[in-house]
């Protein structure tokens, strides 16, 4: 009886609880949505330039956000030593390019797209193998461990790839001779020009996307993660091989953040050691935003993501500008977990609750 009369007094204040959070976020959310209309009706060639950007830049780490929640789908792990790896795979991208295949200034049709598809296909392969080895050294051990040795094990690995990157190509910017992507103009609107370099980018998100999904969804190694994700111990008891399609799912984890380093590389021309680090932070944020194990959560929280970092960056009314970058992103953060922790698109579970 005692309990009961506990659980009737405590509800009415998580009842308020709740109630007094979705009022502070609709409140914040209809703050951001009159300064965004403020922007557009003074500024619209500004809005416009800044959210194309936003876009480009959310489909970036689309890319990377997909492995952090196809591996937190199969593990509830964080991998935070997966933008890291992202960071190699440009590494390796930008060197076959400029050492292996000689691409310079102006690189005719016949050596660019060889040299493109063919660096693609090592950083896919070079990273996938880098993602699936740090999962059988530092993650399969352990396994039953309890949930923070091997969040703790995934920061130590970040760390330790960050210092095979300084001592592979040292502190300073690897660097192309040029973006080696099309540059013909796509539209223009008010003197705002939207290239093909940049929608190349962006349409190379849903392809991926796609495949993803169809992975997932249609094939039998899909369902035998599908069946991993839900209860790993059963699934065993099926006759899946669960050490498999968990060093799978790091394998295509990591095969996405090899695309995405050369993405990076080719379209941003130079990339450093410590770059992985923080684009995965920033795509960390985008897949909980999202819903974290959610694929196409992932994709709407890194554009949601992008379009915040370019608007602040960008936009000239009452901006914070590029200096709060990381500390509004981060913010964001916070306000999801605290306020919607299953994001946009997950579904609230007993757990989570």
């Amino acid at each position: 009886m005692i309990a009961a009369a506990r659980s009737r007094a405590i509800l009415p204040i998580r009842v308020q609880s709740r109630v007094v959070g979705q009022t502070i976020g609709f409140g914040l959310l209809a703050a951001l949505v009159v300064w965004l209309a403020i922007n557009l009706e003074k500024h619209p060639a500004l809005f416009l330039k800044a959210f194309l950007i936003g876009i480009t830049n959310g489909s970036v780490y689309a890319l990377v956000a997909l492995g952090y929640t196809l591996v937190y789908g199969i593990l509830e792990l964080i991998n935070f030593a997966h933008g890291d790896v992202f960071m190699l795979g440009g590494m390796m991208s930008a060197t076959m390019m400029v050492q292996v295949f000689g691409v310079g200034t102006n690189p005719s049709a016949a050596t660019l797209w060889p040299a493109l598809f063919a660096s693609l296909g090592v950083a896919m392969v070079f990273c996938g193998t880098l993602n699936a080895t740090i999962e059988r050294l530092a993650y399969r051990p352990l396994r039953r461990a309890p949930r923070l040795a091997p969040l703790i094990t995934a920061i130590a690995m970040s760390f330790i790839l960050q210092n095979v990157g300084i001592a592979w190509k040292g502190p300073n910017f690897v660097s192309l001779p040029i973006n080696m992507l099309p540059h013909g103009t796509v539209f223009s609107v008010g003197g705002i020009t939207y290239t093909w370099d940049a929608l190349i980018v962006v349409l190379l998100t849903i392809p991926v996307l796609a495949a993803l999904i169809w992975l997932v969804q249609y094939t039998k190694q899909g369902k035998a993660m599908r069946a991993t994700a839900q209860d790993r111990e059963a699934a065993a008891m099926m006759g899946i091989d669960v050490n498999r399609t968990i060093g799978f799912t790091f394998l295509i984890a990591g095969g996405l953040a090899g695309s995405a380093g050369l993405i990076y590389a080719v379209y941003f021309t130079s990339i450093r050691f410590d770059q992985g680090f923080q684009l995965g932070l920033f795509a960390f944020t985008a897949a909980v935003v999202g819903g974290i194990g959610n694929l196409p959560g992932a994709v709407l929280g890194a554009l949601f993501i992008g379009l915040v970092q370019s608007f602040n960056n960008t936009l000239s009314w009452h901006a914070p500008g590029s200096d709060w970058t990381q500390s509004i992103v981060f913010s964001i953060l916070i306000l999801i977990l605290v306020f919607r922790p299953e994001g946009i698109l997950g579904e609230r579970t007993p757990e989570g609750a």
